[in-house]
């Protein structure tokens, strides 16, 4: 009887294998079952040395096993079975208390003694008679499991409650990201948006003039711009595209410019063949390229070129936009535009200021830190010349 009476302490290694009741609200039932069994045989026979240490007595270390783990399994297969399958997924919500006092109450007995028979049999001690059962030794064991297994519960629920409150926040952290997305998408819509008015504006602006004074240049230009807005509608409304589009409207763009500027602009686009299918923000080069013919070419007496060239460069996309124009105001220096105030200036950088501003913050919203608009001096043969805006970001293909 001495092994019997010590049994009772077992049942507080069966509970904790329930814990796992609170694990992913995805992970199946029949799986999460199983596991806290295993997990309470484990315990169980910790328990089992624990309690033969304590009692002095090796030799009673193997009836003690079987007694711990049978006790032990059919603890879990009465309290966790009952949780999962009757009183919902802890994991989601806390499951209502009567139910679950009720549970406690009535497995502990039915723990003890199933598990004494079980492990009687196992023995083989013979069966253990119900009716010689409940007596005041056992009922004090009894007693001891129902603190136990309360006491263990008390835990488990606790660890419930906290993995709860750590799903609830991270479903608040999924809402906010998502509702930050919304808001960045939002934003980038309204800066694109900001840039479209603006170059429209001012080739309608040039239509006018130019319908009193060449109505056959005007004609030109108003063919040069429906072709342009072919190439750009769809894409002003799309949140990428590929860099072949991109390319695409530029070339749109400056067949537009030329017939402004004649003979005074000459244009060079070069996109290598593997990053046709790379993907940027749509109209994102507009900018710069518009920047650079209106404050470096167009008021230079000879005009200029402009060159669009892209590269990859470890994982990066870069991509150049020069002119040989009258290059950054006399008053800035390479670090000042580098720092990209929406205050830039310059060829490559209008006093627009409109555009390259709302380049940046495109980039700001989209890449944070991993991309960047850089703005230096031109160089042709060790002397200045024009302006180069120079754009990084990450590479992504489609």
């Amino acid at each position: 009887m001495s092994t019997l009476a010590s049994t009772p302490a077992s049942p507080l290694a069966s509970p904790p294998a329930s814990e796992s009741a609170a694990c992913a609200a995805g992970t199946p039932r029949l799986k999460r079952f199983l596991d806290d069994l295993g997990m309470s045989v484990v315990l169980s026979a910790w328990a089992a040395v624990l309690i033969t240490l304590v009692d002095g007595r090796p030799a009673e270390l193997y009836p003690q096993l079987v007694y711990s783990i049978c006790i032990g399994l059919v603890a879990v297969t009465v309290i966790d079975g009952a949780r999962l399958r009757l009183l919902g997924d802890p994991a989601r919500r806390a499951p209502r208390a009567l139910p679950l006092v009720a549970l406690v109450v009535l497995s502990a007995p039915l723990s003890h003694y199933t598990g004494i028979v079980l492990g009687s049999a196992i023995l083989g001690n013979g069966p253990v008679s119900l009716a010689a059962y409940p007596n005041a030794p056992q009922l004090r064991m009894i007693v001891f499991t129902l603190l136990g297994i309360s006491a263990t519960f008390l835990i488990i629920l606790n660890r419930e409650r906290m993995q709860r409150i750590q799903a609830e926040r991270a479903e608040a952290r999924a809402r906010a990201e998502a509702v930050e997305r919304q808001a960045a998408q939002a934003q980038l819509r309204l800066l694109q948006a900001q840039i479209e008015p603006h170059m429209l504006f001012n080739t309608l602006a040039n239509l006018q003039g130019l319908i009193a004074l060449d109505p056959a240049r005007a004609g030109r230009m108003l063919d040069q711009l429906i072709q342009y807005l072919r190439a750009t509608l769809g894409a002003t409304r799309a949140e990428n595209t590929t860099l072949a589009e991109e390319f695409g409207a530029i070339e749109a763009y400056l067949g537009l410019m030329a017939v402004r500027m004649g003979p005074r602009l000459a244009c060079r686009c070069r996109l290598p063949q593997a990053l046709r299918t790379a993907r940027l923000p749509a109209m994102l080069l507009q900018p710069l390229v518009e920047n650079a013919i209106l404050h470096g070419l167009e008021p230079h007496v000879d005009g200029g070129t402009v060159s669009v060239e892209a590269a990859a460069h470890g994982g990066m996309l870069e991509i150049v936009v020069r002119d040989d124009g009258l290059g950054l105001d006399a008053g800035r220096t390479p670090a000042d535009s580098d720092a990209g105030s929406a205050g830039d200036n310059g060829s490559a950088v209008g006093n627009g200021g409109i555009g390259l501003a709302t380049t940046r913050e495109r980039l700001r919203a989209l890449y944070g830190g991993r991309a960047a608009l850089v703005l230096e001096p031109g160089v042709r043969d060790g002397l200045p010349c024009g302006a180069v805006a120079r754009l990084t970001l990450p590479l992504e293909d489609a």
